[in-house]
């Protein structure tokens, strides 16, 4: 979990975008529904995700540098080539003024572009931190360390981060989350199956390796199995990640005084004065167990494995901006063990992620400029009302909920806030200090100019206004605490969106994932919030029961779902996003209904009727070929079903499949009429 991840984004210039300043986007060539793509040697009712994507997926082998490649891939190369095209531009402007968006994300490009001199530094540039850590005589200093390093984004042990309160969303306070593992999942460390076996194994030889081109410890395979050790016990005190689905499970609000109580071994005011917050306020603990364990921890364990366990952190969250020799070491194990890829992504491509990490909003500032026409965000809130009112009649139509709870359904569902393309106001970069010679400085100035921001929001009202990712993001997503969904720039173009595109592709593309994303407000997550953000049960007892009869029969259809040999679907991990397919689908058909009685369509294009264009537009959003080290690792991680379910998954419960397909009792897809899930 990186905290750019979960931190929301402010803004303080405004900015117009006008159509004299639009560049023409070279498209490449797009059919809205390529016949060519499709596999007809597969019957739709056996295997819809071959017969739409097939051929696709033979002319698209996966490309070396990635673990997977599909339709959000393709979209966000073509995005990349813009992004470089900005960065170069910049980086060739020396008469840009200082704290303007062009010098700062110019330097920021050569810094990290300038392979040469990182490749003479080494590991010099992040010496004076591994040697802070060195000094390091006791507990109490060791807690001063911890502080610093959370102040760069450096986060051993657990993170911290500000979001609105839970149950009072109008409020944004101070938040602490488990963490400090090195693979992230705590399943990896405490489950016995193969996989974890050997990435525990392979993991304590990445360790051993790093201390020991570091030359930070002078026994590095003892040092890899201490750290391998001391996760472990951090493991074992994590929730899970189907624990922490439910909300309410990591809502545990309490003051700085409380938190003392939960962890006396651990000096909690030294530490938010240490980190720039000396009164936190309401603290949300999200997983006091975590806490207490970590308490246990500090005295149970060795200064020395502390201080290594520290070490550990400061090399793997930097290594891959340090010499070569760092960096192929980390994309060994991460790239190459954990998802299987073969090739290090161009050093273009990597510094870009940084930026985009770092500063992705003040680039989404210029790229907006060139590469988004107002035209595609007009046509877009036109398709999010349309859907928004197909929603309301099928919440007004279901048989299982009651008046009240509709009702306020309706009502949850009318306030939802709609964000497309753009901020109206972006957030101000200004007195970032970057420079065109120091890339590991520039991160590290980078990271503490966001901590420092991120925690400037406590105690205050969420401006509703920012946005949680930049611009020329190829996603979309829904925010429970604002209720409102966000449709960047970056996703509006082909397959997913196109101006010149049938209603039918539309609808059944971009249409479907808004139609997800306002899923997402009444998923079993979702569904725990009211109209305003908070986390308040709004349900009568009856109804959410009944809902939750419903929910069960996805989670038993996709825990039936095997993708790879023995491994299936987690069902109820994955339950929030293949409710969202399922509603997003149906939700976006009946808007294309409405749609196409004011505009009526052509009965066939390419000898596809309407139906069968929406159907097939769903399908080749998720196209996608992906490494089986990569589908396994997301079998344990994802939350999302992988590509082909969210198509093979999501067409057995929708009705007009059937028909659309002709598909049969003996098709491999055909699910009886009762038996299919039907939820929104």
């Amino acid at each position: 979990m990186n905290i750019k991840s979960i931190a929301t984004i402010a803004f303080t210039l405004a900015i117009f975008i006008s159509c004299t300043n639009q560049k023409e986007v070279p498209m490449t060539k797009f059919k809205a529904i390529d016949p060519s793509n499709m596999d007809t040697t597969i019957k739709p009712g056996d295997n819809f995700f071959l017969y739409a994507n097939g051929n696709w997926m033979k002319r698209n082998p996966l490309p070396d540098e990635y673990s997977r490649w599909g339709s959000f891939n393709v979209l966000e190369d073509e995005n990349n080539a813009h992004l470089k095209s900005i960065l170069e531009t910049a980086q060739k402007n020396k008469n840009a003024a200082k704290g303007s968006v062009e010098q700062q994300i110019g330097d920021l490009y050569s810094s990290g572009m300038d392979s040469n001199a990182i490749n003479k530094l080494g590991i010099q540039p992040i010496m004076p931190i591994l040697d802070k850590i060195d000094a390091i005589k006791s507990i109490d200093e060791l807690q001063d360390v911890i502080a610093y390093l959370h102040s760069y984004e450096i986060f051993p042990i657990f993170y911290i981060w500000s979001s609105p309160d839970e149950k009072n969303s109008d409020m944004v306070i101070t938040q602490l989350y488990q963490g400090g593992l090195g693979m992230g999942n705590r399943d990896y460390y405490t489950l016995n199956d193969a996989q974890s076996k050997e990435l525990r194994s392979k993991y304590v030889e990445y360790v051993g390796k790093m201390f020991e081109i570091s030359k930070e410890n002078p026994n590095p395979s003892s040092a890899s199995q201490n750290i391998m050790k001391l996760e472990t016990t951090l493991a074992n005190n994590s929730m899970t990640l189907l624990e922490q689905r439910n909300p309410q499970n990591v809502y545990h609000k309490m003051s700085i005084a409380d938190l003392q109580k939960l962890a006396p071994n651990f000096d909690w005011q030294k530490y938010f004065t240490n980190i720039g917050l000396a009164n936190p306020g309401e603290i949300n603990v999200a997983q006091p167990e975590f806490f207490k364990g970590f308490n246990k921890m500090l005295k149970d364990q060795s200064l020395d494995n502390w201080k290594n366990y520290l070490k550990w952190n400061v090399i793997n969250s930097l290594s891959p901006y340090l010499s070569d020799e760092y960096v192929n070491q980390h994309f060994d194990f991460y790239g190459k063990t954990f998802s299987g890829n073969k090739k290090l992504l161009p050093r273009w491509k990597r510094v870009l992620s940084v930026i985009n990490g770092e500063m992705g909003e003040a680039l989404g500032q210029l790229y907006v400029k060139q590469y988004f026409p107002p035209e595609a965000k007009e046509k877009m809130i036109k398709l999010v009302a349309n859907l928004k009112d197909a929603f309301k009649d099928r919440i007004q139509k279901l048989d299982w909920m009651g008046d009240s709870t509709k009702q306020k359904a309706i009502e949850k569902l009318a306030a939802i806030n709609v964000k497309v393309g753009y901020p109206d106001k972006w957030r101000d970069f200004s007195k970032l200090v970057i420079t065109p010679d120091n890339y590991i400085q520039n991160i590290l100035t980078a990271n503490k100019f966001d901590f420092e921001y991120t925690l400037s929001k406590i105690g205050k009202a969420p401006d509703r206004t920012e946005w949680g990712m930049t611009p020329q993001t190829v996603n979309a997503y829904y925010s429970p605490n604002l209720n409102e969904i966000v449709f960047p720039a970056g996703i509006l173009q082909p397959p997913f969106f196109s101006k010149d595109a049938d209603d039918a592709v539309n609808y059944g593309g971009i249409g479907g994932v808004i139609g997800h994303e306002m899923t997402h407000g009444f998923d079993d997550q979702g569904r725990q919030y009211d109209k305003n953000g908070n986390l308040q049960d709004w349900w009568t007892k009856e109804d959410a029961d009944r809902f939750t009869a419903k929910t069960q029969v996805l989670i038993n259809q996709y825990n039936n779902y095997i993708e790879l040999d023995s491994l299936h679907i987690n069902g109820a991990l994955t339950l929030g996003e293949n409710i969202a397919d399922l509603g997003g689908i149906t939700i976006s058909y009946d808007a294309l209904q409405k749609a196409l009685k004011q505009n009526p369509a052509k009965e066939k294009i390419d000898g596809f009727t309407p139906t069968q264009r929406f159907l097939l537009s769903w399908a080749q959003v998720w196209r996608q070929n992906i490494r089986d080290e990569e589908l396994k690792k997301r079998l344990k991680d994802d939350v999302h079903s992988p590509g082909d379910a969210r198509v093979n998954g999501v067409m057995p419960n929708v009705d007009i499949f059937y028909d659309a397909f002709n598909v049969m009792p003996t098709d491999k897809l055909y699910r009886a009429h009762a038996d299919r899930a039907k939820i929104w």
